[in-house]
């Protein structure tokens, strides 16, 4: 007499459990991300305006009226600001990083100051920025004057000739903290026998720095430009706060010219298309960074 076998019970296979694992991370990026993307593409193909209800087919008319438009200068100011706003906070992130790796009094002290920039709300530290650069009581023409540097206050944020140098330089304050952080973390991953064997052998200072220090961090660096590249594109409250644009245009990027046609020219259409060329920008930078960090690991 054969005894009754229990049902085998089977279980979700190792696909189907990643798939519902996955499923609130893909369905948060559908609604978040995607879905605004699928409709803010759609309306750059249509007329449609804030204040007037509905809309109108229009095809590739909002692209040509964008192109023919200031699209040209602004992005040529986003490039400048973009490149501007990632070189200095790098090298001044590195500089304090080495600075920092080395055996000087108070580094711990120190880390955690430097640190501050970073922890402000972006707003609060435009506004602090706002305040230095202002022509009648700013702190920084306060400074120039007692000092004899200059014979009358400079209109640093009124001035399309120093517009964009101001913003830059307040975007690398609050920058270059994390970068240093990052980077220092990568320089106390370095090996200390090489950088003795390197002394040993009669390399200088700089020598350690070129063959030792800047191969191991090629990776880390890497990967904190390409951050600060797309965050420094798509940066608008900074910008925004201490100069909304201006003066003359002169620091209009694509955030705020695609803020400014939605929110003040009231029409969506041309807005999308503007998000729709900037976002192409974006991925053609990105693309070309990819492939020169690619070439440069295979040499």
């Amino acid at each position: 007499m054969t005894t009754p076998t229990a049902p085998v019970r089977r279980g979700l296979s190792d696909g189907t459990f990643g798939l519902l694992l996955t499923f609130p991370a893909l369905a948060l990026f559908g609604a978040v991300v995607l879905y605004p993307l699928i409709g803010a593409l759609s309306t750059s193909v249509f007329a449609q305006s804030l204040v007037v209800p509905g809309r109108t087919f229009v095809g590739l008319d909002n692209f040509r009226a964008v192109l023919d438009g200031e699209f040209w200068s602004i992005m040529q100011n986003t490039i400048v600001y973009t490149i501007g706003s990632t070189v200095a906070p790098v090298v001044v992130g590195f500089a304090l990083a080495l600075a920092l790796n080395s055996r000087i009094r108070g580094r711990s002290v120190l880390r955690g100051l430097f640190l501050f920039p970073w922890v402000i709300p972006g707003v609060v530290v435009s506004f602090v920025w706002l305040w230095i650069f202002n022509a009648n009581y700013g702190l920084l023409n306060g400074i120039l004057v007692g000092l004899g540097l200059v014979d009358d206050p400079i209109t640093w944020l009124g001035d399309p000739g120093t517009a964009m140098a101001a913003i830059i330089v307040a975007k690398t304050w609050a920058s270059f903290p994390w970068i240093m952080v990052m980077l220092l973390a990568g320089l106390q991953t370095i090996p200390a026998t090489l950088t003795e064997a390197a002394s040993l052998d009669g390399a200088g200072p700089v020598a350690r720095f070129r063959h030792v220090t800047l191969p191991h961090l090629r990776g880390i660096l890497g990967i904190v430009v390409l951050l600060e590249v797309i965050w420094n594109l798509q940066h608008f409250d900074m910008i925004y706060v201490l100069t909304g644009g201006g003066p003359a245009g002169s620091t209009t990027t694509f955030a705020v010219a695609v803020y400014d046609t939605a929110f003040k020219g009231f029409d969506l259409g041309k807005a999308s298309a503007l998000g729709a060329l900037w976002l192409v920008l974006i991925m053609a930078l990105v693309v070309v960074y990819v492939r020169i960090s690619e070439r440069g690991e295979q040499a």
